[in-house]
Order: C-alpha cells, then sequence, then structure tokens
C-alpha cells in the first residue's frame, strides 16, 4: 500500500470510527488505469460482513448523470431537440401554473428539456413551499401505490409532476429538483423502449455495468450493502424509502432517473472512464466527443447560479451535474472543468479532465450527500495528483 492510498484509508478508518458511516470505499483513477480501490467498515455491521468493491450500493442522485447522457445521446442521434418542450412528450406538461402570493397564474413558456438538464424548469421535490407542497402529493400518492404492491409507471409519474404547480417561471432560477425523473419519462416516449431497457442497452451492456440497474435480484441481494441513518446513539439500519424509491427486490413500476439505480465502484468506474475519454470504451464509441463536451460544460446564467448551495460555491451546473468554473470559491481543493455529482446517501463520483482522473467514493448513509469525509478524500487525493505524488 503507497502513502496516497494509506493517507486516505486513514481518514476513512477515522469517519467509520466517529459513527459519519458503517463502511466508505473510494477507488481513484488516473489515465484509464485503476490507481488504488480501498475500503473499510461493514457492509453490514449485525452480520460483521465487511466491505468490498463488488458491494452493490443505492446511488439516488448520482443516477442523474446517466440520466443526462441518455438524454444527450437522443439529441446527437436527431432524436430530440434540446428546446423541444416537455409537454410534446408529456401531455401533463401542458398549460402549466406557476405559484405565486396571490394563487397561481399560467406559466409565460413551456419548460424545456434543456430547462430540464439545468434544473431550471421551476418543478421542484416534495418541501414547504406551494410548489413544493405540490409535488408531494404526488409523492405521497405514489408512494401508497408502492406499499401496496404497484405503483405509477415512469411515464404515469412524470405526468402527474407536471401538474403540479411550478415554484418559478422556466428558465428564471435554479432548483434542485424532479428534473431527472421527468427526463427520464422523456427517454421512455422518445426512444420507445422502457427507461431501464434503453439504459441497459445504450450504456450498461457496451459498459459492462453488468450491477448497475433499478432493482437487485436475488443472487445478488447479499452484495446490496445495509443503509444507515446517523442517531444520537449512533448508526441504526434505515429500511424505509425516499423520493418513491427504496423497494430493490423487485423491477419498480417507476424507475427514478432521479434516484432509482443501484451500482457497484467498478459499473460507476466504466461510466467515469467513458466520459474522461471523449465518449470512447474499450474501442467502441458510446458518445460522440462533441455530445461529452457539452454533456460536462456549465449551463447556468449568473442569476441562477445565486440559487446554488454555498457548500459548491465556485461550481455552475449544466446536464445534471456540477461543473467547477472558479475553483478558489470552493471550500477545499479544487481544479477548473471538474465535474460529477453524488447522491443523499452518500456516494459520489469526480471526473478531473486536466489529471485525466476520477474520484469515486462509496457509502450508505442517510442524508449525505457531499460530507466533510468526501472533502477530506478530495484534498488528499487533489494535493497529491497536483505534485504528481501517486507512488
Amino acid at each position: 500500500m503507497n502513502q496516497l492510498e494509506q493517507r486516505v484509508l486513514d481518514c476513512l478508518k477515522a469517519a467509520v470510527a466517529n459513527n459519519e458511516a458503517a463502511g466508505l470505499s473510494v477507488m481513484l483513477r488516473k489515465d484509464g488505469r485503476e490507481i488504488f480501490c480501498t475500503a473499510t467498515g461493514h457492509a453490514d455491521v449485525a452480520n460483521s460482513i465487511l466491505l468490498r468493491r463488488d458491494h452493490i450500493f443505492r446511488l439516488f442522485s448520482q443516477s442523474k448523470p446517466i440520466t443526462a447522457a441518455a438524454v444527450i445521446l437522443l439529441a446527437e442521434r436527431g432524436i430530440i431537440d434540446l428546446m423541444d418542450p416537455v409537454c410534446k412528450f408529456l401531455p401533463g406538461f401542458y398549460n402549466q401554473q406557476v405559484a405565486t402570493e396571490n394563487g397561481v397564474r399560467p406559466a409565460g413558456r413551456a419548460a424545456t428539456i434543456l430547462d430540464m438538464l439545468g434544473m431550471t424548469a421551476g418543478v421542484s421535490y416534495p418541501g414547504d413551499d406551494a410548489a413544493g407542497q405540490s409535488a408531494a402529493s404526488v409523492f405521497i400518492e405514489n408512494d401508497r401505490l408502492i406499499a401496496e404492491g404497484g405503483g405509477m409507471t415512469t411515464v404515469e409519474f412524470a405526468n402527474r409532476l407536471g401538474q403540479a404547480t411550478l415554484a418559478f417561471e422556466p428558465g428564471s432560477h435554479f432548483r434542485y429538483s424532479t428534473c431527472a425523473d421527468i427526463l427520464g419519462a422523456v427517454v421512455e416516449i422518445a426512444s420507445g423502449k422502457r427507461f431501464s431497457e434503453f439504459l441497459k442497452e445504450e450504456f450498461f451492456l457496451p459498459l459492462g455495468m453488468k450491477d448497475t440497474d433499478f432493482w437487485v435480484p436475488a443472487e445478488k441481494w447479499d452484495r446490496l450493502v445495509t443503509c444507515y441513518r446517523r442517531t444520537e446513539k449512533g448508526l441504526v439500519p434505515f429500511t424505509g424509502s425516499n423520493l418513491n424509491v427504496g423497494v430493490y427486490d423487485r423491477r419498480p413500476n417507476f424507475e427514478s432517473g432521479g434516484a432509482g439505480l443501484v451500482s457497484t465502484l467498478d459499473d460507476y468506474a466504466a461510466f467515469t472512464d467513458m466520459l474522461l475519454s471523449g465518449g470512447v470504451y474499450n474501442g467502441k464509441r458510446i458518445l460522440s466527443s462533441a455530445s461529452v463536451a457539452y454533456l460536462t460544460s456549465p449551463q447556468l446564467g449568473w442569476n441562477q447560479q445565486f440559487d446554488m448551495w454555498d457548500s459548491l460555491d465556485g461550481f455552475s451546473y449544466g446536464k445534471l451535474m456540477r461543473v467547477c468554473t472558479e475553483p478558489g470559491r470552493y471550500p477545499g481543493l479544487a481544479l477548473h472543468g471538474e465535474y460529477g455529482w453524488d447522491g443523499w446517501l452518500g456516494t459520489y463520483f469526480a471526473n478531473i479532465p486536466s489529471e485525466n482522473a476520477t474520484i469515486l467514493l462509496m457509502q450508505n448513509t442517510t442524508d449525505s450527500g457531499t460530507t466533510t469525509i468526501t472533502r477530506k478524500v478530495r484534498n488528499i487525493i487533489l494535493a497529491a495528483l497536483s505534485d504528481h505524488m501517486l507512488d
């Protein structure tokens, strides 16, 4: 074990000892090869199962970049236009209404696919304001249907979201929201294939992502890590759902493009390698180089960036990913042009084109996103990359 890997592992061990997570794994790749892959802690504490690199994690929002890639693939094939209104594919988005202090009024224009890719469409996740409450009613109904053994389909769910109240005029602000779920339905309608089948045919099979899907078959169930939540008494298992995602023992009716996928370190590394190599994987072209350049570029205007979180200072947003535009504003080491995303349970990736490198981190702990441990690992690795200290 080299000094860099040991430093990262020591950092991970400290986080596990502090009950920040039950188990953590990190992979660093550079120039298309693995520099190291290390892990500590447990996939399941009660059964003393140590975390391995082949364990399957719930990606939640780290599903979003794959959804964005599917949309851009359809665009490069001329099947969709990013300026297409979403209502062209999903009639529930006709005649949308915007929330105001005095009730609702008609939206000034229709939300487009590009709006969805930039989270500027005005749609919402469940929340306390009028738009958030309107969206919440759809999630609550679908939770009930899922508990009864069914649930809305991907397209049905998106159409229902289209009838919810908008938080603002499409294009006027940034709001992290259900855009990727809606785009999954657009992919399904535009391609004429179930969303999961499109992803399997176009990405998962050619990239060898054999453990990536919207559910976990029985023969793989022992590799799905236990999910935990932090409490005053330490980590306890979390068995609930979030955003209509949480039932993995069968293929869901609602295949959430924003939160639904499960995957492994090695599977997701294949996707990130493909992006870093300009759309090529093992000699096979998956996306055009122009599409990858577009997919990994920012799209927010200066006024929209004001709506982003303080923890992402220095980053813009576009195509369902963060993109670094001003490294000095970020609370840690960062490099111009790096991009990636994370998930509610703490999964994380960053592609760093200037170093031809990828950082992947996996954990499954609720309410995580980009955590303290993630920023610490980033700092250790980026410092080593900058000084070519990888051995």
